[in-house]
């Protein structure tokens, strides 16, 4: 591992720290907004990123740029509306990652748009233009990764708690019933799914089929996310560059 490698997952790990951080703190704000003050007794009402980490969550952050922290505790019941309260703080914390990574491209446009003419004479200016740019396309990422990851409508992410509104009670606590077995179940999609895809892609019949080699791809969390991430980064981009300065 080189000097630039180690650089990238040091601002990657930083940029975590801050997402995750501010994830997790969107939870419990939404939450204490609408009258349930559980997170904040709890201290987890905080920019302390110790009191939301969740060490697996972070690595997978740092090396997959998907990962989760450890869920804020809510009372629903203080909620006026417990069913639209338990969706608006689920949602809290992917929208928040999602509106700091749509900034930190416009910033990372806006550097690029004045420096792109600069001839540097100072090493120092370089290196902290260069360094910064990589920090904000990292931050970029991983915001729009925790954002997207997160989005989905699968216990115990927190696109599940739509399910809370969509689904009929009995069914959505059913399907909560098994909230911890399908944690580990979509952990073990995110790191072995690659894994299996490539192998079934290594079958001659499989590869020699286009439409079956591409439903294999759903054996691959990480593929999937990454198209949505891609996605998203992508129209976010293409929002900041409307602005004539910002176009690259």
């Amino acid at each position: 591992m080189n000097s630039e490698q180690i650089k990238l997952y040091i601002f990657a790990a930083l940029a975590a720290l801050v997402a995750l951080t501010v994830h997790e703190f969107s939870h419990g704000y939404a939450a204490y907004k609408m009258g349930d003050n559980t997170a904040k007794n709890l201290g987890r009402l905080t920019f302390n990123p110790i009191k939301h980490l969740d060490p697996i969550g972070l690595l997978c952050m740092i090396f997959f740029h998907v990962g989760w922290a450890k869920p804020v505790p809510i009372n629903a019941r203080n909620f006026r509306n417990p069913k639209r309260g338990f969706a608006i703080v689920g949602v809290a914390g992917p929208l928040s990652n999602v509106l700091l990574g749509f900034f930190a491209a416009g910033a990372y446009l806006l550097v690029i748009a004045l420096t792109k003419d600069l001839t540097f004479e100072s090493e120092v200016l370089y290196n902290l233009t260069y360094n910064g740019l990589l920090f904000l396309s990292a931050f970029f990422s991983i915001n729009i990764g925790l954002g997207i990851f997160n989005l989905l409508p699968i216990p115990p992410f927190d696109g599940s708690r739509i399910l809370n509104v969509i689904l009929p009670p009995k069914i959505y606590f059913g399907i909560m019933r098994y909230e911890r077995r399908i944690y580990f179940a979509v952990l073990a999609w995110l790191l072995l799914g690659d894994t299996v895809a490539s192998m079934l892609r290594a079958i001659p019949f499989v590869a020699s089929v286009p439409w079956l080699y591409s439903l294999v791809g759903i054996f691959s969390l990480s593929d999937i996310i990454g198209a949505a991430i891609g996605a998203v980064m992508g129209l976010i981009l293409d929002v900041w560059q409307l602005i004539p300065f910002l176009k690259i």
